[in-house]
């Protein structure tokens, strides 16, 4: 049976890259995932999902006003469609997250959310609101923030590294950095005003073949 699914994170938890190994296991049993990824994030090309370690693959761009359902019953008419995968679901609307229950309800279709829980700010994002309340699974993907804890909010920060507190909900492609972590640290930088400590990516490499997941 199929169900809706949330799996989120703070960043850098290697949501794309999963959801990335999703495509490609359904597509290397010979069957077909429908993409969708929001026009918001255009850090490499709009209607593309790219990974930090070199995945990527083609989707569907939607907007606030893209109707899901209708998305993917106008692919029906082409082929069947197997699995939908969300990336960057936290942009999501209300009205779309019901859109996509209903793909699982109606057309018996699982669908992978995957994004963000809470804003710069500590609130939910709209999107993760509502899969928190209406999705069949929900799952943590981890990841760790610099004091060793585990990383479960995102810091907005400028280039010394103090937190950014006001702003828009949404800044893709400034000069503000994004920082997960601990809630401990989230309190002590956003509302203590510590500095949050940079840890910079390792050079990158070849990435790795996708495992099966089974």
């Amino acid at each position: 049976m199929a169900k809706l699914y949330f799996y989120y994170s703070a960043m850098n938890a290697g949501k794309t890259t999963l959801l990335l190994q999703s495509a490609w296991n359904y597509r290397e049993r010979g069957m077909r995932p429908l993409l969708f990824s929001p026009t918001l994030d255009d850090r490499y090309a709009v209607g593309r999902i790219t990974s930090r370690i070199g995945l990527h693959a083609d989707a569907q761009a939607f907007t606030a006003e893209t109707d899901l359902l209708h998305a993917v019953h106008s692919e029906l008419e082409q082929d069947p469609v197997h699995c939908v995968l969300v990336d960057e679901c936290q942009f999501l609307s209300r009205e779309q997250v019901y859109q996509l229950s209903e793909v699982v309800d109606q057309l018996n279709i699982p669908v992978l959310c995957f994004g963000l829980r809470t804003d710069f700010q500590g609130e939910l994002f709209s999107g993760s609101k509502h899969l928190l309340a209406w999705a069949d699974e929900l799952q943590e993907l981890k990841t760790i923030c610099h004091t060793g804890r585990k990383a479960t909010m995102v810091v907005r920060v400028d280039e010394h590294g103090y937190a950014l507190r006001e702003g828009s909900q949404v800044e893709i492609g400034g000069n503000e950095r994004y920082v997960s972590v601990s809630r401990k640290e989230f309190k002590a930088v956003f509302a203590g005003g510590k500095r949050v400590k940079f840890i910079e990516p390792p050079e990158a490499e070849d990435p790795p073949e996708p495992e099966i997941l089974l």
